[in-house]
């Protein structure tokens, strides 16, 4: 039995960041069409909130996975950026 309780807030961690990171990462692939805000902000929520999640000890699986796939939107961006700024 665990005394950790699994509906806590602290509990969408993972999943909320996973969603996040899924999201900036598609969304970067059409950056041309979307614009940068919405792969930006979605990747820096994912990054943000998987690093919260992997404090808690909370689904470190999905938090993983969304800091990975929210860190690869937000650096590839960063990299188009001082490519076409230069």
């Amino acid at each position: 039995m665990t005394t950790q309780a699994t509906d806590s807030p602290g509990s969408l961690y993972g999943v909320v960041s996973l969603v996040l990171g899924s999201v900036a990462l598609i969304s970067v692939v059409f950056s041309g069409v979307v614009g940068i805000a919405i792969p930006l902000l979605c990747g820096s929520l994912a990054v943000a909130l998987a690093a919260l999640g992997l404090n808690a000890g909370i689904h470190r699986v999905k938090c993983a996975i969304g800091l990975t796939t929210g860190g690869l939107s937000v650096l590839y961006l960063i990299y188009l950026l001082i490519t076409f700024m230069s």
